[in-house]
């Protein structure tokens, strides 16, 4: 027992998927015995959905402090973070149209929407997303319009400055306590991650288990053009820089967002990287790498955009331009809600299952990966921020090009200054 209790929780994630996927092969149909615990763990999923997107996205946004911060430097980063993502969630979007993960078995989870379905215009749609009343849109759990009302509400209390410190506290420390619940919640994670895939291996066999190789290669491909095709020509286009010299120089906080999947706890190191490695001063960084691993996962966005294809696939759900529209929106704006712990990408994955009126079915699956992709996606997450830094201090004219330029980036010790974020 103490040997479990002191592994990590991705291991301990790992672990338990395994034996789930062990216990449905060999139990077969007689693993539902275990699905009561799957289900507890996602009633309490779907308890966390509404109040950590809404607070999270509201914190998120006044993490800006004011809107002279927003307008300047948080407006260029603002406008750059905003940009990428969409570009991130399009990418995913695009690379699971094309490769296809979940149609080898189209159909296979049956939705309890689709018998409903009703086919709107985009204008209707679109419309459908401005909420009238944001507690029935509560009540409802009508996800889209949370997320326009968070934006406006974050927006809102931005302009309001100082006169609205009670109110952005609050948000900040409502935020906080979710995110605290979330972990407390993640703690349980590996048993019933454990019980759902049992039961779902059991029921449907291994069929599933090749659309999710699909989907993993599908994540990498994706990752691996925004790491190597976006960020190198923001780097050339926006801010003049050579991305070789660019890479090399921020390869020490790549290899520790790699290793701990937390942009977090890289934060030290991207910011000793920034400062010694890019040239770039501290009223930059000091805002936007703290602003960044706050509110910009384009790893996030990028899965965000695949899961919405690979859901409806495996639904058997039909994929038209709105929905391609809508998929996009979802990555961009989860992904900035998106809390930054750990499971933080099951929580936004059951969040956007809700959103398309999907169930959640398939959340054990993507938690029981999580931990092989979360490390394509933090190491994207950093990059994108470091990218973004180094555009926006490029574009202020405010990058040491000698330092940028040495031939040997400095070695990398933390950061001793505490710099809020």
């Amino acid at each position: 027992m103490k040997w479990w209790v002191t592994r990590k929780l991705y291991v301990q994630i790992a672990i338990a998927a395994v034996i789930g996927v062990a216990i449905g092969l060999i139990f077969g149909p007689n693993a539902s015995v275990l699905k009561p615990v799957g289900d507890i763990f996602i009633r309490l999923l779907q308890f966390l959905v509404v109040p950590l997107t809404f607070l999270c996205l509201i914190a998120g946004i006044t993490k800006m402090e004011d809107m002279r911060s927003f307008r300047s430097v948080g407006g260029k980063i603002g406008l750059y973070f905003i940009g990428t993502s969409l570009l991130a969630s399009l990418i995913g979007v695009i690379v699971a149209l094309i490769l296809g993960p979940g149609k080898g078995t189209m159909g296979l989870l049956e939705s309890a929407e689709q018998a409903e379905a009703v086919e709107f215009s985009f204008i209707n749609q679109f419309v459908g997303w401005f909420p009238t009343n944001i507690v029935q849109a509560m009540s409802e759990t009508n996800m889209l319009q949370i997320i326009i009302a968070s934006i406006i509400i974050g927006i809102g209390l931005l302009s309001l400055g100082e006169r609205a410190t009670g109110l952005r506290k609050l948000a900040n420390e409502g935020a906080d306590l979710m995110i605290k619940i979330t972990e407390f919640l993640m703690y349980l994670s590996p048993y019933g991650i454990l019980a759902l895939v049992a039961n779902m291996i059991g029921t449907l066999g291994t069929d599933l288990l090749a659309e999710v190789g699909v989907f993993i290669l599908s994540d990498y491909i994706s990752l691996l053009v925004v790491l190597f095709v976006v960020y190198p020509l923001i780097l050339k286009i926006f801010a003049r820089k050579n991305p070789l010299v660019f890479y090399k120089k921020i390869s020490p906080a790549m290899l520790v967002a790699a290793s701990t999947t937390s942009s977090n706890a890289t934060l030290p190191v991207s910011m000793n990287v920034a400062n010694k490695n890019l040239g770039v001063p501290e009223k930059i960084y000091g805002f936007t790498l703290p602003f960044g691993a706050t509110v910009n996962m384009d790893g996030m966005a990028v899965a965000l955009g695949l899961i919405s294809v690979f859901a409806c696939n495996l639904y058997g759900l039909p994929i038209t331009f709105t929905s391609i529209f809508q998929f996009v929106f979802l990555g961009l704006a989860l992904s900035i809600g998106a809390a930054g712990v750990k499971g933080a990408g099951v929580v936004m994955s059951t969040v956007l299952l809700s959103t398309l009126g999907l169930p959640l079915t398939l959340i054990p699956i993507l938690a029981a990966i999580w931990p092989i992709i979360d490390i394509g996606h933090t190491t994207t997450n950093v990059v994108g921020d470091l990218t973004g830094t180094t555009v926006v201090a490029s574009q202020m004219d405010m990058v040491d090009s000698n330092v940028f330029n040495e031939t040997e980036p400095v070695q990398n010790e933390p950061i001793l200054e505490k710099v809020g974020s």
